[in-house]
């Protein structure tokens, strides 16, 4: 008599948990949010409502996490580690390198779509707006932040500026852009923002007003 091997109850959550990720990001670029329901994610996925609910509260947990493993397979394809921005010693490179994943990113179908989606109810939905913003959003800005005060103890940007107005020097035009689709989002395009948020538009020696405006 064979003996068979016991099932590998990790792999197969690995696996489910992966099914649901993959459902909940389809269904929400597909029907939107308020029509994406733990049911309809789970019959997607192949599995039981009651996995759904074992691992997560509601379906925005689900789909912020989706997002946050979404986030984490882009940065290891673009050989960076997740969840981090680099520190070579020089600053424009490495907030262009990040700026480069997230523009990747943006235009990848497997994420524009649902995070349109989602963006769009976060709008009009006060709840879902604030959970975005404190699940997937800020996490991610404290990256810039961190980042921007190392340059600030390495004396590569000025110690009165506050770190986390300068990100959004370049992180809201990119953002802007791409929600509104005011123009096309790229490489070039978040590297010139950061060049212009670095150093500046004007010329050394434009004359400064007053605060008359004189």
């Amino acid at each position: 008599m064979v003996n068979k091997p016991a099932p590998d109850a990790t792999r197969r959550s690995e696996k489910s948990r992966r099914a649901i990720y993959a459902a909940a990001l389809a269904l929400v670029g597909e029907v939107g949010y308020p029509k994406t329901t733990v049911e309809a994610i789970a019959a997607r996925a192949g599995v039981g409502k009651q996995t759904i609910y074992r691992w997560w509260s509601s379906k925005a947990d689900v789909l912020l996490e989706a997002f946050l493993d979404l986030s984490t397979q882009a940065a290891e394809e673009a050989g960076q580690v997740p969840y981090t921005i680099p520190d070579t010693g020089d600053l424009a490179a490495d907030l262009k390198a990040v700026l480069r994943i997230t523009v990747d990113q943006m235009l990848d179908p497997r994420f524009e779509v649902p995070a349109r989606a989602l963006a769009a109810e976060g709008l009009v939905n006060e709840l879902l707006g604030r959970e975005v913003v404190a699940g997937l959003l800020e996490p991610q800005l404290q990256l810039y932040v961190d980042r921007l005060r190392a340059a600030q103890d390495a004396g590569a940007v000025r110690a009165d500026v506050d770190p986390r107005i300068a990100l959004e020097l370049f992180v809201s035009p990119l953002a802007q852009r791409w929600l509104q689709r005011t123009g096309p989002i790229s490489h070039d395009y978040t590297d010139t923002l950061v060049d212009y948020a670095l150093h500046g538009i004007g010329t050394p020696d434009t004359p400064k007003r007053t605060k008359m405006g004189r």
